[in-house]
């Protein structure tokens, strides 16, 4: 397979033309995120059916027009939500389609963390070595056993599609996995939502509506200016400046000093804005307000609450899948506080993705109303597992 170093624009342009004629195109990135909002890009490997194209994008100014090159492709890649978010937030594009090797896997009985190094010995006999895994990707040049990383981190993941079809068609779940994969490449999952940007910052449990309110708008801003200037939210502010911020609701320059925390570069750079934001958040209405962090359930919910994540493990082990794949215990939680009245109104609550209620919704609704029982069997005979009957 050839091995193409892209370093210049023209370069790019012919990458571009590949990705525009191929019916598939296989991708990982390298990037750094520790001092910067958006993730920093280092190196993009592409794959096509004879050729790794390696793009240098330190030596890049402009990528976008890679990015709406992919926006018109099928993409190939292993746990590939990190990548596409880095084309999300740094041009608001995403492929046309894409096919993940680590979802596909978890529905082929691989569990959800499967490691790529694992699937290409599964499916192609080759050990990768993986001794670049913690490299600085901004040095340069590359070394060729860096190079030899990046080739392998692309250059398998064709056969690991067509063999994971294969396996996932011989099950009857193909378009679950499919289903799946086009959840990413829909632009919404990667937008934080300004409403609920306070629910990052640890130290909101105890809080008042209005303080939330605050904590919130402090929250929009401080994302807003970490944005702006490609910095880390804590480069900022950090979340505990947020939170004495909070509870002292300065209104001027002289109390945000009360924050030992806030120093004077931060006061003079952000003083006014933090004001601003604290007043706009006190302006708000009573009914506009976030709502409070729900209480602690009941110890009969709790109980209620664990029976369904028995039932929800029972029917994941039987399909050979992970339990966190088919439901969280947050949906759970939310079924035990709403307390929904039938069938229709549980399916509403949980909203599910049609693979996940053909298998759940069912045997949640009879266990809930006690027309199913989990036991356990095979006990006596050394293999115990959970089951449930009508």
């Amino acid at each position: 397979m050839t091995v193409t170093t892209v370093a210049d624009q023209s370069a790019l342009e012919r990458v571009c033309a590949r990705i525009t004629a191929a019916p598939r195109v296989a991708v990982d990135t390298e990037f750094h995120t520790e001092r910067s909002y958006f993730a920093h890009l280092m190196v993009i490997q592409l794959a096509f059916e004879d050729e790794v194209a390696i793009i240098d994008c330190l030596a890049i100014r402009d990528l976008r027009p890679l990015a709406l090159a992919l926006a018109e492709a099928k993409v190939v890649g292993h746990a590939l939500q990190g990548d596409l978010r880095i084309f999300a937030d740094q041009f608001g594009l995403l492929p046309a389609q894409a096919f993940d090797t680590q979802i596909a896997a978890s529905f082929c009985g691989f569990g959800f963390a499967v490691s790529l190094a694992d699937l290409v010995r599964e499916f192609t006999g080759v050990n990768l070595r993986k001794s670049q895994t913690v490299s600085d990707w901004s040095h340069r040049p590359l070394s060729p056993k860096q190079i030899d990383y990046l080739v392998d981190d692309v250059r398998y993941l064709f056969a690991l599609e067509d063999g994971l079809r294969r396996r996932l068609e011989e099950r009857g779940r193909l378009e679950w996995a499919l289903e799946e994969c086009r959840a990413l490449v829909d632009l919404n999952r990667y937008r934080p939502d300004p409403r609920r940007l306070y629910q990052r910052i640890s130290g909101n449990a105890r809080m008042s509506r209005r303080e939330l309110g605050i904590l919130n708008e402090l929250a929009v801003f401080r994302d807003r200016v970490a944005r702006e200037r490609n910095l880390p939210l804590k480069f900022v502010l950090p979340d505990d400046v947020m939170i004495g911020l909070v509870h002292v609701r300065p209104k001027t320059q002289e109390e945000l000093g009360q924050l030992r925390r806030l120093d004077a570069g931060m006061r003079r750079q952000f003083g006014e804005q933090i004001i601003e934001a604290i007043k706009r958040a006190e302006a708000i209405p009573e009914d506009a307000l976030p709502p409070k962090a729900p209480r602690p359930l009941s110890a009969q919910r709790e109980a209620f609450v664990a029976v369904l994540a028995v039932l929800v493990n029972t029917i994941a082990a039987e399909n050979d899948i992970p339990s966190a794949t088919l439901l969280s215990r947050a949906a759970l939680e939310r079924v035990a506080r709403e307390l929904p009245q039938s069938i229709e109104e549980l399916r509403a609550v949980l909203d599910l993705a049609p693979w996940r209620e053909r298998l759940l919704l069912e045997p949640l609704w009879a266990t809930m109303n006690g027309r199913r029982a989990l036991r356990v069997v095979g006990y006596e005979e050394g293999v115990p597992r959970p089951t449930f009957d009508e």
